[in-house]
């Protein structure tokens, strides 16, 4: 894949990368892995010690990881009617995902450079970084990116990381105290 050579979003030159084309979702496996998600809790888990939690805290103030902390919390907000990004601890999960569990080396590429695209578009669009943006502004560029096939390919994939956070167990990361469950 030749993500080095694309600069942005809405470059004419993006192929929507390898593991994205296996991850696609038909209804019939979509319900197969809601299925299986009980069956997940035999999986070994990898826990967040006190010392990891206080360290994705850390993170989340520069980037990548304050873009994506950005991005998630932007596509799950606060909300009267169910859990945010911030109950389920989906950027910890996320954290997990790229740094502990079994990931394809291109999608975290791809998770990556979308945070440079998304920051390169931002500053072009609003001379600011994503994460410094209004949620007015964050919600105009998610859209804006969203026409983009690269753009909606990388919300595709962060929506994802989104809601296994809510329903894998809290060992992993996410879905605190299993506030997904409870939803």
């Amino acid at each position: 894949m030749a993500l080095l050579s694309i600069k942005s979003f809405f470059d004419r030159n993006y192929q929507a990368p390898i593991f994205l084309e296996e991850k696609k979702l038909s209804r019939r496996s979509l319900l197969k892995s809601a299925a299986g998600m009980g069956a997940i809790s035999v999986i070994p888990s990898f826990s967040l010690n006190a010392e990891q939690q206080e360290s994705i805290e850390k993170l989340i103030k520069t980037d990548p990881w304050l873009t994506l902390d950005a991005t998630i919390r932007q596509l799950l907000p606060e909300s009267s009617t169910g859990p945010s990004a911030e109950d389920i601890n989906a950027t910890a999960y996320l954290y997990q995902v790229m740094t502990v569990q079994p990931t394809a080396q291109d999608e975290k590429e791809f998770i990556l450079k979308g945070v440079g695209w998304l920051n390169g578009y931002a500053n072009s669009e609003r001379n600011q970084n994503f994460a410094e943006l209004t949620s007015n502004d964050k919600e105009q560029l998610l859209l804006g990116i969203s026409k983009s096939k690269a753009g909606s390919n990388w919300l595709d994939t962060l929506l994802g990381y989104i809601l296994q956070a809510m329903l894998a167990p809290p060992s992993y990361g996410g879905n605190t105290k299993g506030v997904g469950w409870k939803w």
